[in-house]
């Protein structure tokens, strides 16, 4: 991996963390600064979500900060410049799901352009 592709995965893990921050969930502005403006996620629910309906979740208070969200085996890979995909397992309260996200840079910076769930078992 070049010096390049390290800091393009680093930037986005930095984004990843800050989008499960309790603080910057909390502000929708925050969170629209992340989220590309084609964003689209398929939650662990099976449920779809935009740029917009995201909001509605995360900033509903699933995630506090006396029970923030445990992030573990957290991994990125290049998949070609400009693009990340990350993968990690996240522990909320004991609900467990693998999480998958592709980010891209773009003109103001890297933004989550799609994010998955899936419960692990």
């Amino acid at each position: 991996m070049t010096d390049q592709d390290v800091h393009a995965v680093q930037a986005a893990i930095d984004g990843e963390l800050r989008l499960l921050d309790p603080e910057v969930r909390a502000r929708p502005e925050l969170v629209l600064e992340l989220l590309d403006p084609e964003f689209t996620e398929i939650g662990a629910s099976g449920r779809r979500w935009d740029r917009v309906s995201i909001l509605t979740v995360t900033n509903d208070g699933s995630v506090s900060a006396e029970s923030p969200v445990h992030v573990s085996e957290m991994s990125g890979t290049v998949l070609a410049p400009g693009l990340v995909h990350l993968t990690y397992l996240a522990d909320n309260q004991g609900r467990r799901v693998w999480r998958s996200s592709v980010w891209r840079l773009t003109e103001t910076g890297w933004r989550v352009y799609f994010h998955q769930g899936t419960p692990a078992a």
